[in-house]
């Protein structure tokens, strides 16, 4: 019997989604530096925006999440159900990397016309754990997708195997 046949992929996939998740909060979670600008401290901690603290909690949510699901039968009658939370893990994670990046690029580049500076230049370990996260947090996301895909899949086959019977 072959490797595959005994893994299920969508437990291969939730493993992937779980290991990005973790990484994804872990990172952003640790992300600080600090800078003296005009001989001021300034401090930067994923804590200052409300988005990077979405990004942390929706990571860490899927995170659980997925660990749960890791723990459940494969064959129970809550699938409908589990199709659900996948959706709307993914569209969670989505939109908490959505943001993020809006986020993260006003901080790498600045905006000119409303006169905010880039601050990646005085906070680059800052930025670049933000990036990292954000590598993770859409490895995460994409994995779900994955997951949503294979799911319908199934989904559909089952309609049409029990349609066809």
């Amino acid at each position: 019997m072959s490797l595959s046949k005994r893994i299920p992929i969508v437990v291969v996939l939730r493993l992937v989604a779980l290991g990005a998740a973790v990484s994804a909060t872990v990172v952003m979670a640790t992300s600080h530096d600090s800078a003296d600008v005009f001989n001021m401290k300034f401090e930067a901690r994923y804590t200052n925006s409300p988005t990077f603290k979405y990004f942390v909690l929706m990571n860490a949510i899927a995170s659980g999440y997925t660990l749960l699901l890791l723990f459940l039968p494969s064959k129970n009658s809550y699938a409908h159900f589990i199709l659900l939370l996948d959706l709307i893990m993914a569209l969670l994670l989505d939109s908490s990397i959505s943001a993020c990046l809006a986020i993260g690029q006003v901080g790498n580049n600045g905006n000119n016309h409303a006169g905010w500076l880039p601050i990646c230049g005085q906070v680059s370990k800052f930025c670049d754990h933000v990036r990292g996260a954000l590598i993770a947090g859409f490895a995460a996301a994409v994995s779900y997708f994955l997951i949503l895909l294979y799911s319908l899949h199934n989904l559909m086959n089952l309609f049409t195997f029990t349609t066809t019977s």
